[in-house]
């Protein structure tokens, strides 16, 4: 063979080992990175493999307990279960049997399986997993089934709790728990399909704290897939930390009483505690008992409550934006000193209304000319519609309307108004403060007071929530300052949130809210307020009559006591009920009674009759 040749061969035998040695290489390559992807990041066949030695159930905490200000248990826990399933351990079986043991129907049976099997619905799902097939069945239900358990393979029963609320009271306080969706399982992997979470009131905003942690129990199976006891004696069980306790501020005998002088009406009562900030009592009616909220009825009375036309699932005192009517004069009052718009002794005359307007906006009977403290206890119109116009009408004053407007804006941003205060319960709402560039773009730049004096006696653009308006009645009766109103007041075995320990500090020099308490004083023991009295107790309070243009006008008070060393503030809403002094005064005054003195006296039982059994609602609710 040719020299030539015999090289040639040679490098295609060479050529053809190195192609085979590849090839093998690569098929080694390939079956590893197979098995590490099967062993290591494809979890499903270890997950086969586990569930098929061992089941690991979830141990679930006990949620913490709430009490109230004075250590009456409020909510707690009783035992519930849940009936789960591991889809691939399900064999057949009667499961018309099954259907009349939990009380379904066949068809509610196909639809819950399909409903765990859909990932959209139930993301993550895995049939080597434990899913919920149906939650919070009765200690009868259990018993039965329990008994039958061994006919339907692949289903077992979790232990759980789930919550009872001692008093049908202060249900927007203290909210309920519902399963988690979808959203909060893709936000906090704390949660699996058919986990609860606190969905409102303070059981959503502590829920974290309420909650604790859950533990794990890991049993072992035998060939035919049966327990046969814990694995290695229990070593890798981890225990479940019960969720935190909590007291709120809440007086619920307050809170019973002030729902009972509601009933029957819509409308709120705010009560807090100046000098801490505690809110003593928050009524929202309609209401509803909590225990409504609670196990396989849950669905069906949301349902039914939130049809409901009066809308007994809605907050009024955190949620609902009122025009806050003459209670906002204190508000102008004292930006108007504070901008020396003003003196204590400056006078304004009033011709039972505002004259350039030609006595509109109307006003109560009084002298004149009348001064600041004298027009907060007569509530009169004219005096405040005076200031506004003094404040950002004069040129001399600011160069423009807009700049006088937002300094205005600015006072009442830091009094609290126009953004939520932040209390500790979910989906308070702000209220509403006008801006000049509002006005600006409505009126095309050209206005002035004129063209907005309602806002000077809280109309039209104006409008507050209840706990808004109660927290102006703190800071007068703070004289300068308030707390970020809270709902609890300790969380046992943890701290308290560190911001409602702060004072704020609106943009009001403290000798101008002397004036403003004066003139509350006066509105009790002389002008608007004469009905809020009480013997003995020095009240302070402040009348408002809410324009309504669905229908009668919203009657409201807000208002502190006593006068020196303020104990409690308050505010009180009472839609479509006409003139401040007609209820809100009335119930308030009965309210402070309850609080400061513990029990109503004989001389206002009539009252009080009067107030429970007076209806005030919508011709087609009564």
């Amino acid at each position: 063979m040719p020299k030539e040749m015999q090289t040639n061969s040679k490098y295609a035998l060479e050529n053809r080992r190195y192609i085979l040695s590849g090839a093998v290489i690569l098929v080694v390559l390939i079956f590893i990175i197979r098995l590490f992807y099967l062993q290591v990041i494809e979890n499903e066949y270890k997950m086969w493999a586990d569930s098929n030695a061992f089941l690991k159930k979830t141990l679930y905490p006990s949620r913490g307990m709430i009490y109230d200000r004075n250590n009456k248990l409020l909510v707690f826990n009783q035992p519930a279960y849940d009936v789960m399933l591991i889809m691939r351990e399900v064999k057949p079986f009667d499961t018309l049997d099954f259907c009349n043991t939990v009380n379904i129907t066949k068809e509610q049976f196909i639809k819950r399986i399909a409903d765990i099997k859909n990932k959209r619905l139930n993301p993550g799902y895995s049939s080597y997993v434990p899913q919920v097939f149906m939650n919070q069945l009765s200690a009868k239900d259990y018993g039965v089934l329990q008994e039958k358990l061994y006919k339907f393979p692949g289903f077992y029963i979790q232990n759980r709790t789930i919550r009872e609320y001692e008093y049908p009271y202060a249900a927007h306080i203290l909210g309920n728990i519902g399963e988690v969706n979808r959203r909060d399982i893709e936000q906090d992997n704390y949660y699996v399909q058919g986990d609860n979470s606190g969905r409102s009131g303070v059981e959503r905003s502590y829920e974290k704290v309420l909650r604790g942690e859950k533990g794990v129990e890991i049993l072992l199976r035998d060939a035919h897939g049966r327990i046969k006891g814990k694995y290695e004696e229990g070593r890798h069980d981890v225990a479940p930390v019960s969720g935190k306790s909590l007291t709120l501020s809440l007086d619920m005998d307050l809170q019973a009483y002030g729902e009972l002088l509601l009933h029957n009406k819509i409308g709120c009562i705010v009560m807090t505690e100046p000098s801490t900030g505690e809110i003593l009592c928050m009524v929202s009616t309609p209401t509803y008992d909590p225990n409504m909220l609670v196990g396989r009825q849950r669905g069906k009375n949301h349902a039914m409550l939130e049809s409901d036309p009066l809308k007994p699932l809605f907050d009024r005192a955190i949620m609902a934006g009122y025009p806050p009517g003459s209670t906002f004069k204190p508000a102008m009052g004292l930006i108007f000193l504070q901008e020396d718009v003003i003196t204590p002794e400056t006078s304004y005359s009033c011709g039972h209304g505002y004259p350039p307007l030609g006595g509109k906006p109307a006003c109560h009977s009084h002298f004149s000319p009348i001064s600041l403290v004298p027009a907060i206890a007569t509530s009169c119109n004219a005096f405040f519609c005076w200031g506004l116009r003094d404040m950002i009408d004069s040129r001399k004053r600011y160069p423009k309307v807009q700049e006088g407007f937002d300094i205005w804006r600015d006072h009442m941003l830091s009094m609290g108004y126009g953004r939520p205060l932040g209390i500790d319960l979910p989906s308070e709402k702000g209220g509403s403060i006008p801006t000049s560039k509002m006005y600006d773009k409505f009126y095309k730049g050209r206005w002035s007071s004129s063209t907005i004096i309602s806002i000077a006696i809280g109309q039209g653009e104006v409008l507050a929530t209840p706990l808004q308006i109660c927290n102006l009645a703190t800071t007068i009766a703070n004289r300068g300052f308030f707390y970020t109103p809270h709902i609890v007041k300790e969380v046992h075995g943890g701290e308290m949130d560190p911001r409602f320990s702060v004072k704020h500090y609106p943009t009001i020099d403290k000798k101008n809210y002397e004036y403003i308490a004066e003139g509350m004083r006066n509105a009790v023991t002389g002008g608007t307020c004469r009905r809020a009295a009480l013997p003995g107790i020095a009240v302070c309070g402040k009348t408002g009559t809410s324009e309504n243009p669905h229908g009668k006008d919203h009657s409201i008070f807000m208002g502190f006591a006593p006068y020196e060393n303020p104990q409690v503030a308050i505010s009180v809403f009472v839609e479509n009920a006409g003139f401040g002094a007609t209820y809100a005064v009335p119930i308030a005054k009965l309210m402070l009674q309850k609080y400061l003195k513990g029990a109503i006296q004989e001389s206002d039982k009539y009252l009080e009759d009067y107030i429970i059994n007076t209806a005030i609602l919508p011709r087609d609710a009564l």
